[in-house]
């Protein structure tokens, strides 16, 4: 073999390896994603990375989640005042569920029964059975509810009322609040890690997250942001999402465009990810080889390859997605 064919074998093989590094990981299920201003949801395949299916649903839909089994999709109609509940497969509005007025984001029980919904006009955590549709209760917690977080086990519910400025802390088995944290502005989202022994709640105006130990309710530390080139008021943490490991934290940064990342033991900023306009949620795929964000100002999601940690694709859905869930 001449020097040249060899030099060329190796530019042509260190070619095909840039490529596939750079290629994006592939990821079976679909994406949920709620479109506030269209009063639709978009599927999307994570396979194909295509929109697949728009579905009609009630107005102002916001807050999404999904059965543990992925079988069912639960999505918040904040204008309807209740909760839309459809077959994951066949896209068909199966039931609705009661909520107080203005449900706008909720979280399901590990078990998948009840479904804790926090409805913003009433300043209440409305428990609902989701077999029978039965009131389980009704708790009265701080101004403007949103943020709902459950712990592992199932023992805690926590909301974060948005006015109060408070995490509250509701024991399951009682329904009653058994501890208020205090945190920054205008609290939006409740994330427990999944061995139960950190809280994250992030505070929009604020500009901070705070990290909670269950243990005593006490704040551990609150994670600042600061981007070159990016107004600080425009650094508005919002959703949050935490590998299974509990190794890193992705926390998505509103009008600064950008999703976070955070070491989880050191606490402190890696990098910062270039998304859509207004990220406002996050969803891993099952296998958590890709994270979702919804970018409310360009109306499209953002993939992020979570193993190099790199924005590989935007997919353009309604118009001002708000929040993402992912089945198999």
């Amino acid at each position: 073999m001449t020097r040249r064919t060899t030099l060329s074998a190796g530019l042509a093989l260190a070619g095909l390896l840039v490529a596939l590094e750079a290629a994006p990981a592939l990821a079976d299920g679909r994406a949920f994603v709620s479109n506030e201003r269209d009063h639709t949801v978009s599927v999307v395949d994570l396979t194909s990375m295509t929109l697949i299916e728009t579905i009609k649903t009630g107005r102002r839909p916001r807050g999404i989640t999904a059965s543990p089994d992925g079988k069912l999709i639960y999505l918040c109609a904040s204008d309807d005042n209740r909760v839309e509940v459809y077959d994951a497969q066949t896209f068909k509005l199966v039931k609705t569920l009661r909520s107080g007025p203005d449900p706008e984001l909720f979280v399901l029980a590990p078990s998948g029964n009840p479904l804790y919904i926090a409805n913003e006009d009433d300043n209440m955590v409305t428990a609902v059975n989701v077999e029978n549709n039965e009131l389980v209760a009704e708790i009265p917690v701080g101004v403007e509810p949103e943020g709902m977080g459950v712990s592992p086990d199932g023992r805690y519910l926590v909301n974060t009322s948005e006015t109060t400025n408070m995490a509250h802390v509701i024991d399951t088995k009682t329904n009653e609040v058994v501890e208020n944290v205090l945190v920054d502005s205008r609290p939006r989202y409740a994330q427990f890690n999944h061995d139960g022994k950190q809280l994250w709640v992030s505070s929009e105006v604020g500009g901070t997250v705070a990290v909670i130990d269950p243990a005593n309710w006490k704040i551990i530390k609150k994670i600042s942001f600061a981007i070159p080139g990016v107004n600080k008021d425009a650094i508005q943490p919002v959703g949050i999402r935490i590998t299974k490991d509990g190794s890193k934290a992705f926390i998505a940064l509103g009008p600064a465009n950008r999703v976070a990342v955070v070491d989880t033991r050191t606490l402190e900023v890696e990098k910062y990810l270039l998304v859509g306009q207004r990220v406002w949620q996050l969803a891993f795929s099952p296998d958590e080889k890709l994270l979702i964000s919804t970018n409310g100002n360009s109306n499209d999601i953002s993939v992020i390859d979570v193993a190099s940690e790199k924005v590989t694709k935007s997919i353009a859905v309604g118009r001002l997605p708000w929040g993402v869930v992912v089945v198999p």
